[in-house]
């Protein structure tokens, strides 16, 4: 196969994508977070004021936000949400969305366009890498794996910063592997600009700066004829990277500091610093201290605000919510303290099957080739040092999510895809190749494997974010054992008003979970409920999200503090839905 023709093919398999892409999200409602982030951004660009949603970075944001410029959008600044609030964004971005403006509908098709031109553009780096790693089929089959993924797809199209980590993460990991190989000026200097990159998309890749630092020392060690001076020089181009991201992250955060006033800077470290979820700590009256000068120093104001956000994210990662609660529904039970074998559980459920048959076999590949390798740990290590890197990275990211009290969905996990795809897939590639005996057998197992995976993806289409593997009973299975963005992240408030529309419904309660406003779309059709007020009657559209939680079963310590947040839709049991739309939103009819 010619090169012009691999990239011929891998382009028809990104135009699949993108067509698969645009033409599922563009019936989409705001999910959860885009009502939060989308209006961020365009505050970001507009008014250089980063006071909302200031905990997430913002480069992820700002890049949505550009299409939003061609608008000639409606800011509302007298909103109390911006002057008076403290970090209200999803009050605030309500307002901006449903409000301010009346195309609500356009602004999230124009900031979504640019995701899914982003989620291309990695798309591109990946086949170019794999295809580096393993040859013009290794990078197809890549790439098929990542554009047919129904996470990529579901995922890739929305204002979020999960696929925008997921991209940055592995381009700083491939850069850094780059540099360990061959330590130049100019390959720590890459590897710093990515590194800087992707810690200004999402708070979670912080984790890369230990990782990093861990490969840097194992790689020494294995390395042979280091000399003194050698080594000297490798650890001066190590800090280099780090110092390079550092000063990309401060300069970043000087520009969106602008506007943006000292003493509300002040109020949000104030409230953050200080709030229950660190009483853990117990006394850090030094800590408030500290971060209230830093937040008003000019110079280190910019990285005050990053690692108060930073910190704001990590502390409701393994703390979780606090008194506010956060209720997550996972296999019957309801708690906000989360599960350690809740990520591993929704891999293996949201993840297609055919993946996983693909990962075994690899994995016995592997294990069977090691067993016939034994070396000395550091020419294993030298020899294997890319493969090992990635385990370890895998290995670390899971772990620091299994270890966290928020279980909010797989969209978490998809910084550990790519490395997962590559991994499988040289595992595949030697077990074809380690013998001619039954090669053409073996092939044919994979490509059974491959038109599995991609049939599966399609099937589901347009409603990506819902896929669910057989395991699972397929997408409509899927909320009996978990919700939120896994399955329900409130995409389907369009699709309902066009099925109430086609139906002549003049009336119907929704209990919405979501980022839409029903309000909006339904008008004098809407009518809200409190569920908490018993049986309902009429027509009732309930998000999965919410249905789920009205019938979960509380754990012990959930039901001690939150008694009243559990049960309040268990009388609708012996009902059986007139319709699911998108496999998200149940509609009953109740006499």
């Amino acid at each position: 196969m010619t090169n012009r023709l691999t990239n011929l093919i891998a382009g028809a398999i990104l135009l699949i994508m993108a067509l698969f892409s645009v033409l599922s999200v563009s019936e989409d409602s705001a999910t959860f977070d885009e009502v939060a982030h989308i209006p961020a951004g365009y505050s970001y660009i507009t008014k250089w004021d980063m006071r909302l949603n200031f905990e997430h970075p913002p480069l992820i944001k700002d890049l949505s936000a550009i299409p939003l410029l061609f608008l000639n959008l409606n800011f509302p600044e007298k909103s109390i949400y911006w002057n008076q609030m403290v970090n209200s964004s999803f009050e605030f971005g309500r307002e901006f969305l449903y409000f301010a403006n009346k195309n609500a509908d356009q602004i999230l098709l124009f900031s979504r366009l640019m995701m899914i031109l982003f989620s291309l553009a990695f798309g591109v780096f990946l086949f170019f890498v794999a295809k580096k790693i393993g040859g013009k089929l290794f990078g197809l089959a890549t790439l098929t794996l990542y554009a047919f993924s129904p996470e990529f797809l579901a995922h890739g199209r929305l204002v979020t910063t999960d696929v925008g980590a997921t991209a940055t993460i592995f381009i700083a990991f491939y850069f850094f592997l780059e540099f360990l190989k061959n330590p130049t000026l100019k390959k720590a200097i890459m590897s710093g600009l990515t590194l800087g990159i992707a810690l200004l998309i999402k708070a979670s890749a912080i984790v890369l700066v230990p990782v990093f630092l861990v490969l840097f020392l194992v790689y020494l060690y294995c390395s042979k004829n280091q000399d003194s001076k050698k080594i000297k020089n490798n650890f001066l181009l190590l800090f280099l990277i780090f110092f390079i991201s550092f000063l990309l992250v401060g300069i970043f955060y000087q520009i969106h500091l602008i506007n943006f006033p000292v003493e509300l800077q002040k109020q949000y470290t104030k409230l953050v610093i200080s709030h229950p979820w660190l009483k853990p700590f117990g006394d850090i009256n030094w800590l408030v201290d500290f971060c209230i000068w830093t937040s008003g120093n000019e110079i280190l104001r910019p990285y005050s605000l990053y690692l108060l956000g930073a910190l704001s994210m990590s502390v409701k990662t393994f703390f979780g919510f606090g008194a506010s609660g956060f209720p997550t529904y996972f296999f019957g039970k309801i708690s906000s303290e989360g599960w350690w074998y809740y990520f591993p559980a929704i891999y293996l459920l949201k993840i297609p099957l055919s993946f996983h048959i693909l990962t075994i076999i690899a994995l016995f590949y592997g294990i069977k080739t090691a067993s016939k390798k034994i070396k000395k740990i550091k020419t294993l290590l030298l020899e294997n040092f890319s493969d090992i890197s990635m385990i370890f990275f895998v290995i670390v990211y899971f772990s620091v999510l299994m270890a966290g009290k928020i279980n909010l969905g797989i969209r978490h996990l998809l910084p550990t895809l790519p490395f997962l795809y590559i991994l499988t897939l040289k595992g595949i590639q030697g077990w074809i190749n380690s013998s001619q005996k039954n090669r053409i057998l073996k092939i044919i197992i994979v490509c059974i494997l491959f038109i599995w995976y991609v049939i599966s993806s399609i099937l589901v289409f347009p409603s990506f974010l819902t896929y669910f593997n057989e395991l699972a009973g397929g997408p409509s299975g899927g909320s009996k054992y978990v919700t939120d963005s896994n399955l329900d992240w409130g995409q389907d408030l369009k699709r309902l008003k066009k099925w109430v529309d086609e139906n002549n419904i003049e009336k119907i309660k929704i209990d919405y979970f979501g980022g839409g406003s029903p309000s909006y779309y339904f008008g004098d059709n809407y009518q809200s409920f409190d569920p908490k007020n018993g049986p309902q009657k009429g027509w009732l559209a309930i998000s999965a999200t919410a249905l789920r939680r009205g019938q979960g079963e509380p754990t012990e310590e959930f039901a001690k503090i939150f008694s009243q947040q559990t049960g309040y839709y268990n009388w609708l049991k012996e009902y059986s839905p007139i319709k699911i739309i998108g496999n998200s939103i149940f509609i009953y009819y109740i006499n």
